[in-house]
């Protein structure tokens, strides 16, 4: 047991996107101290993926309690709720237009969604440039967490933020992700309106969608008039190798896709022929369902870390939701590890819940047919 009080405890999280640093912002708001580290060099050092809906009753709930919802509500983007759907001629199924008014998931790009929370905590908090290697140290504490550049640092309470291959994760939990079987290929578009006008009247001011049961597309629109495509294919995970080919033969896997997409209309094939640049291969992982640990006083997890599923628009909200609910019962409680019991007796029934209705769920991507939670733009592996 360790009866050490939250406000004198060390807490480190460890991971800098949008669960660990809303998890960082709401402790400060409460005045516990924290430090976050993260494996990037940098907040500018790499890309942050695609555009992400923010739901109404779990990631703008975070926001709330972390203070930010109305400078987020200024950035996000409600019309990028419009959805169509296609069948593989180019035909729209349904078309979705938001109502105006609309807040229930507005759309953010990814990268200004950890912008707004690095720019929310207080100076020095993110230590860039740690990748975790281990963590040491007896259960009930004090923790030793190992860094690759060899250094360490002590913890009385490790946060583990650090998404779908959490170092965090061995210290509680043997699981590690599983390969669903689906693989998306992302393809990116830039100066869309100048550009592709094309792809940027099939995709409109959303998203657009189809699928013919063996395989699927979705597109979306970013910030800055880019555009971020997915094609999504059952696949071995290292089809690419199999096909004699390397991540950067980009006329060769094009060449693969344009015939498997052969009997596609032109017009969604275009997302095939016309990308800026090359293919991003992205194998969708899942963790083992249910995924549960014996408790731990000194370790807990958030967000993938604690129950990676499918890209179906649940991810950043639930990692979120968990971060608020993590830092909330940290400073509102009398030990650390009174803290980590509330939060794990709320949180992993909820994500076994949700992994349990989303198990599977990768295949609605190949339908265009998608599911309440529809994809989130978050595939990163």
């Amino acid at each position: 047991m360790n009866p050490l009080a939250p406000a004198r405890a060390r807490i480190s999280v460890i991971g800098a996107g949008p669960g660990g640093l809303t998890c960082a912002r709401i402790l400060q708001q409460r005045g516990i101290a924290v430090t976050v580290y993260d494996r990037d060099p940098g907040p500018g050092a790499r890309n942050q993926g695609g555009t992400l809906d923010l739901h109404a009753d779990n990631g703008q709930l975070a926001l709330r309690e972390a203070g930010l919802l109305e400078q987020f509500l200024e950035l996000a983007r409600p019309e990028r709720q419009e959805m169509c759907r296609l069948d593989p001629a180019g035909t729209v199924v349904s078309h979705h237009v938001p109502e105006d008014g609309e807040l229930f998931k507005p759309e953010i790009d990814r990268g200004q969604l950890r912008d707004l929370l690095l720019g929310s905590l207080q100076p020095g908090t993110v230590r860039w440039g740690h990748t975790l290697t281990t963590v040491g140290g007896p259960a009930d504490g004090p923790r030793r967490l190992h860094f690759a550049d060899g250094t360490t640092a002590e913890a009385d309470l490790v946060i583990g933020a650090d998404g779908a291959w959490s170092r965090v994760r061995r210290a509680v939990s043997p699981a590690v992700p599983e390969y669903t079987g689906v693989s998306f290929v992302e393809a990116w578009f830039s100066d869309v309106e100048n550009l592709h006008p094309e792809i940027a009247e099939l995709v409109g001011p959303g998203s657009a969608a189809a699928g013919d049961g063996d395989r699927g597309l979705f597109a979306q629109r970013n910030s800055g008039d880019h555009i971020r495509a997915y094609l999504i294919r059952r696949a071995p995970v290292d089809w690419i190798r199999r096909s004699g080919l390397g991540a950067d033969h980009t006329d060769g896997i094009r060449a693969l896709l344009l015939d498997e997409y052969a009997h596609w209309s032109p017009r969604l094939r275009r997302l095939i022929t016309d990308n800026d640049g090359p293919y991003v291969d992205r194998p969708i992982l899942a963790l083992p369902v249910p995924h549960t640990w014996q408790h731990n006083p000194t370790v807990t997890l958030l967000g993938d870390a604690a129950h990676l599923m499918p890209p179906l628009g649940v991810g950043v909200n639930l990692a979120m939701l968990d971060a608020a609910e993590l830092a909330l019962a940290i400073a509102g409680s009398d030990t650390v590890d009174e803290a980590v019991r509330s939060y794990e007796k709320t949180m992993l029934p909820r994500s076994t819940e949700m992994a349990a209705l989303l198990e599977g769920g990768a295949e609605h991507l190949l339908s265009g047919d998608l599911p309440e939670h529809e994809h989130d733009g978050d595939a990163r592996s």
